[in-house]
């Protein structure tokens, strides 16, 4: 059975990693005033819109596929080439991408027996969307999984399953380092979590919270003093996981800015070390635009799934 793999491009994995997997990408549009760029996770765009839009981009506007593009996506293309698909979405409680992926699953599936038929595959095809309740690199750490479950040559049915223990114990959290940007983003899509208040000390002491997401929910669950000081105890508290034990053997970490940024943060070498170590491997990836837009330049944001346990 040829299984498929679609994700949204606010995952956080790099486009040579997609590519090199087929992993079909659902393009996020983001309206920056005058401004339409489509986020096809294309690092010369990428770098393109960081370096000439990020600093204004906290009043942009993003906007998923409409149902009917995704129906003609999968109808005019993932029918043919595969028989079943994974749709993984960034958290439904933050975007309406997984809303609009499951209704356009429907007319799929109703519309696709004549045109397989007509390219020579009489039989069924299925898809399952998924709502994979978290954002940025937190999505790509299931989505690798589906990944290594199809290269593993799984069925559908062990992967769903596989999800559906993966999903509840999915943690993504985010360091910002541009608290403006942030509360201002914050504000323009009504979340609350970055009050007035919380802004101000913020910036008057230099502390910066640690975001978590967490099945369906994201919430500040940490101050960190100073940013530098902040992504050293993130990488400590990554050591400290991998050491417990995690569901799967990868963690995903992205950074919105170059690379070579996020290799110079304090603690990151010796937790890459320890990781090696360990057989855990890092997926690392500049943010997608989708991401740099809600939590600014310079964010740090890194996925991983795990039993239960709090940031300390």
């Amino acid at each position: 059975m040829r299984v498929g793999l679609v994700v949204d491009s606010a995952c956080d994995l790099s486009s040579s990693y997609l590519k090199g997997n087929g992993v079909v990408i659902l393009p996020i549009t983001i309206r920056n005033g005058t401004h339409a760029f489509v986020d096809v996770r294309d690092p010369s765009a990428t770098r393109e819109f960081y370096q000439q839009h990020l600093a204004n981009s906290a009043d942009s506007e993003t906007a998923a596929l409409s149902v009917d593009e995704i129906k003609r996506l999968f109808l005019d293309r993932l029918v043919i080439d595969y028989d079943f698909v994974f749709c993984l979405t960034i958290a439904s409680g933050r975007s309406l991408i997984f809303e609009q992926a499951t209704q356009a699953s429907l007319s799929i599936l109703s519309e696709y027996k004549p045109i397989r038929a007509a390219a020579g595959h009489p039989t069924p095809f299925a898809l399952r969307v998924v709502d994979t309740q978290n954002l940025f690199a937190a999505q790509g750490v299931v989505t690798a999984e589906v990944v290594r479950m199809i290269h593993a040559g799984e069925s559908p049915l062990r992967i769903r399953e596989r999800l559906d223990v993966l999903l509840p114990n999915l943690y993504g959290y985010m360091l910002p380092t541009n608290l403006f940007h942030l509360r201002a983003r914050a504000a323009k899509k009504g979340d609350k979590s970055v009050g007035w208040l919380q802004y101000a000390l913020g910036s008057a002491l230099d502390i910066k919270p640690l975001i978590r997401g967490f099945r369906n929910v994201t919430e500040p669950v940490a101050k960190l003093r100073h940013y530098d000081e902040g992504a050293k105890r993130c990488f400590e508290f990554l050591i400290e996981r991998m050491r417990a034990g995690l569901l799967t053997p990868t963690v995903c970490i992205s950074y919105a800015g170059e690379l070579d940024q996020l290799y110079r943060l304090p603690g990151y070498g010796r937790m890459a070390e320890f990781a090696a170590g360990q057989g855990i491997e890092l997926l690392t990836s500049v943010m997608s635009i989708t991401g740099a837009v809600n939590v600014g330049e310079g964010a740090l944001a890194f996925g991983f799934c795990a039993p239960a346990h709090v940031f300390e």
